[in-house]
């Protein structure tokens, strides 16, 4: 049976200016640190729809982020989705961890009619949670299958008409139309191999003695080779971009904590109003921060923990115990002898 043609799809041109988006590569460039040439890849896919060129009978991108953990993957669809919807939460996502045996794949789909469960399994991808994640701003919608390797093989499978027609069956006979998305696949495969060839070290993508481009080239050989072992050339082939992510320079690790801390300060502003006040942390307490919230093995997935446990709890305290005073200043340090921070809250000087 011949597929019904989609209604022409309205420009994004439009809701991106509604949405106060002017530039949408400085915004996303801005918001994820380290990884223009990811960046790059992707917005392309988003231009060729917001010009009505993306292909008829294909979602409007498919793309496999492959590299090591804690190093943006999931995090540029997040930052994506706000820049085109308002909210990192308007992202369809699947996490495959959940699939790993053969039949809880089914959960994916929904069971046929008349087998048992029938009624009780809903599918996790219908049309209607793939519109959900669409908005008046833009009619693009967001997938997201997280950490695709440790899916069942059958898991791929079904995923193979929605990479090549945009569609996917469900249980009960219906259809989901993709050709208005974006679909993304994470996975950490090569990941072991990445560290070997890395070697180790802080802020280590800027070092060792290759040029970065062609140690860019061999990561990404190494990804692509695990990439092959695992899956078969004909769901590898129907991927419009595989981008390897790079390992965090010590110059992103430092903007990704300037930009958590403006976070931290923005959020200080808004909950504490008339009582909020300003936040200064030194060199030397941003430098122990980064030391404890970055690693080569989780890049900076471990930062926010670290800036929760280490700032924002003592921060918590000084504020219930009525020790900042209102539209003052709380200066972090670091307290060598005892390797943590110290606070200290004082009144701005008029």
């Amino acid at each position: 049976m011949a597929l019904e043609p989609l209604p022409s799809i309205r420009p994004l041109r439009a809701a991106r200016e509604a949405a106060f988006v002017p530039d949408l590569s400085s915004a996303l460039k801005k918001a994820i640190l380290g990884q223009e040439e990811a960046l790059e890849t992707i917005l392309p896919y988003v231009e060729m729809f917001e010009a009505g060129l993306a292909p008829e009978g294909r979602p409007g991108g498919v793309f496999l982020l492959l590299g090591p953990t804690g190093t943006g993957k999931t995090r540029t669809v997040e930052v994506l989705a706000k820049a085109l919807h308002g909210s990192e939460r308007q992202v369809l996502r699947v996490d495959c961890g959940e699939f790993q045996m053969e039949h809880e794949v089914a959960k994916l789909i929904g069971a046929p009619p008349g087998y048992l469960g029938h009624r009780e399994t809903h599918p996790m991808l219908s049309q209607q949670k793939l519109n959900a994640v669409a908005s008046e701003r833009s009619p693009l919608s967001l997938v997201l299958f997280d950490e695709i390797e440790k899916a069942a093989p059958s898991f791929a499978r079904i995923l193979l008409g929605v990479l090549d027609r945009a569609r996917l069956k469900l249980g009960d006979n219906t259809e989901v139309n993709f050709e208005s998305s974006l679909i993304f696949l994470t996975s950490n495969l090569g990941t072991r191999g990445m560290m070997d060839e890395l070697g180790g070290g802080f802020g280590f993508a800027g070092d060792g003695k290759k040029p970065p481009k062609e140690r860019q080239t061999k990561l990404s050989r190494i990804a692509m080779n695990e990439v092959r072992r695992r899956f078969s050339p004909e769901f590898v082939n129907r991927i419009d971009e595989i981008v390897t992510y790079r390992p965090l320079s010590h110059g992103a690790l430092e903007g990704i904590l300037d930009l958590q801390l403006g976070l931290i300060r923005a959020h200080i502003r808004a909950r504490l109003g008339a009582a909020g006040f300003d936040l200064e942390v030194s060199a030397r307490a941003r430098k122990f921060l980064l030391a404890e919230g970055t690693s080569l093995e989780y890049g900076a997935r471990e930062l926010k923990r670290v800036i929760h446990r280490r700032l924002m709890q003592p921060l918590g305290k000084l504020i219930i115990g009525n020790e900042i005073p209102s539209g003052g200043v709380v200066r972090v340090d670091l307290d060598g002898r005892r390797a943590t921070l110290e606070f200290t809250a004082l009144r701005k000087a008029a």
